[in-house]
């Protein structure tokens, strides 16, 4: 599978060197157009959909209310997406943060409850956390469409070989970056309803 990624510039920049995501969103003009990489994970999370996937997300803080409106945006009709937050359950994060640890919180509901074909969607400000950097990896070996939304230049997430499709909202600003991965949650998830 290729690696697809995009970059989200805010109105705050940074002096990163860009990674494996080199692209900008929003969109600007150009043949390697971030809404293009946009249009890709949103194809592939349709193919997926079509097929019978399911959709588990996840993040930390911020990041884990995103992981709540993807999830909730994604089960509505007509297309009524089979979709899971893996932040909503108290119970089953707590238990496993204290009985496993806080790094495998996300991993191990994966275990649980994915299938090959299904789709991992994780967000991180700044690409970095390590209980979503195992949940991608979870999700890799057990053949998941990856997305990852991230922040900053993209962390870990973007230079590491667990992701198929990479968002990365390039600022240095944990409001913007928050912000813009709101919008690029209805942006993907429009996309998937419109098919691409």
């Amino acid at each position: 599978m290729s690696r697809r990624g995009s970059s989200i510039p805010s109105s705050t920049p940074t002096s990163a060197t860009p990674r494996r995501c080199s692209s900008t969103w929003p969109p600007r003009p150009g043949p390697r157009s971030p809404r293009a990489s946009a249009c890709s994970a949103a194809a592939a999370i349709g193919r997926r959909v079509a097929a019978g996937a399911r959709l588990f997300t996840f993040g930390n803080g911020g990041s884990a209310t995103d992981a709540e409106l993807a999830a909730d945006l994604f089960r509505r009709p007509p297309a009524g997406v089979p979709a899971r937050s893996l932040v909503d359950d108290r119970a089953v994060l707590t238990a496993l943060a204290n009985d496993v640890g806080f790094e495998l919180v996300f991993s191990r509901q994966l275990i649980a409850h994915a299938r090959p074909g299904d789709i991992a969607l994780g967000f991180s400000t700044s690409g970095g956390s390590a209980n979503v950097l195992r949940a991608f990896a979870e999700a890799r070996r057990r053949d998941m469409l990856t997305v990852a939304v991230v922040g900053y230049d993209g962390g870990a997430l973007a230079a590491g070989g667990d992701v198929d499709h990479c968002l990365v909202v390039r600022s240095d600003s944990v409001h913007r970056i928050q912000e813009a991965q709101d919008a690029l949650v209805h942006d993907l998830w429009a996309r998937t309803r419109r098919g691409g």
